[in-house]
């Protein structure tokens, strides 16, 4: 079996495929699982995890990435989950099964546990996700932390109405889930973008009206013009310290910012000015991927809406190195998804 395990941080080249003995790994435990990857895929924070500035402190020798979908091919003797044959993905908080977050939920693969970055991967039973069957393997494998997020903004707070509007920043993979999601559940779309050509890609992925950010730094503006000056109920907020004060003003007078991480801004830290802050009553909350029983809802809406995830870039499983590279220069329209078995 081979693997491509974090050997050292702050370099791509720290990235390193090892051999590993059993050509096919054997359950660990009774409650475990023997997953074929098929397909992984990169976020952010497999950059920030790479480059040591991810909260969380990444273990060396790692297997990388959280993200990944395959076939279920052995299961321990204790297993009532799963079954030969069943298509599965990982959970990005494998021990964060419903509710708020504890501490001692915290682990992630690819990070503080082994990910997916594997021709196998041997998981407990609880950590695991069905995916939904109208799915190819690459589609599968972008959805435990882009796609969940996206969710979890749009669903972890006060309840959206069809109607409403939801304002998303960029074109990454989380803020084109958003779009998506946001369309199935009856919503109004506002994106930004500063691509033309991706301005149009947004809306035909859904967005009802994008705004080109460097043409109009105020975009705050163009929002409320296009909400009839009531503003966004929602702001899908992945800038955070460089947009955070223009998201504040394109807010609704009791709208919502879900707030998330992202890795890339160029400011240091959060800040509004008063007069942002003191002429709205939005409430800002934290979003950080979401739970199990969170993430079996959205594939239940993924189903039932026969939604199909945007992917940018596919890279096979020798062009790990590449598929970072590129990834951390030319982040593309859509999710980068490695293919590793067929």
């Amino acid at each position: 079996m081979r693997a491509y395990h974090l050997e050292s941080f702050g370099d791509i080249d720290g990235i390193v495929l090892r051999e590993h003995g059993a050509a096919v790994p054997e359950p660990a435990g009774p409650t475990d699982i023997v997953v074929a990857v098929r397909a992984a895929s990169l976020n952010r924070r497999d950059l920030m995890i790479l480059h040591g500035r991810y909260p969380l402190p990444a273990v060396p020798g790692v297997v990388a990435l959280s993200d990944g979908a395959g076939e279920v091919v052995a299961v321990g003797e204790a297993v009532t989950r799963f079954a030969v044959g069943d298509r599965v993905s990982s959970s990005y908080f494998p021990r964060w099964r419903t509710g708020r977050i504890t501490p001692d939920a915290i682990d992630q693969p690819g990070c503080t546990l082994d990910g997916m970055l594997a021709e196998y991967a041997v998981l407990d039973e609880q950590w695991a996700v069905r995916v939904p069957a109208h799915l190819t393997w690459e589609e599968a494998a972008t959805l435990p932390c882009a796609a969940l997020t996206a969710w979890s903004a749009l669903t972890g707070g006060e309840a959206l109405l069809p109607g409403q509007t939801v304002l998303t920043l960029g074109t990454g993979p989380v803020a084109l889930f958003a779009v998506q999601f946001a369309k199935l559940m009856g919503l109004r779309v506002v994106s930004t973008t500063s691509d033309e050509e991706k301005a149009d890609r947004l809306k035909a992925l859904g967005a009802d009206a994008v705004f080109d950010y460097r043409r109009h730094p105020e975009w705050s503006a163009k929002v409320r013009e296009a909400t009839d000056g009531l503003g966004a109920d929602l702001v899908v907020e992945t800038g955070g310290p460089d947009t955070i004060e223009q998201s504040l003003r394109a807010g609704s007078l009791h709208g919502q910012i879900a707030l998330l991480i992202t890795g890339s801004a160029r400011k240091p830290g959060i800040e509004v000015s008063n007069e942002a802050y003191a002429s709205s009553l939005v409430t800002i909350r934290r979003e950080f991927v979401g739970s199990r029983e969170r993430f079996e809802a959205m594939n239940r809406a993924v189903t039932a809406h026969g939604l199909r995830p945007q992917i940018g870039r596919v890279h096979s499983f020798e062009e790990v190195h590449t598929a970072y590279r590129n990834y951390e220069v030319d982040p593309p329209f859509g999710k980068v998804v490695i293919t590793v078995g067929s």
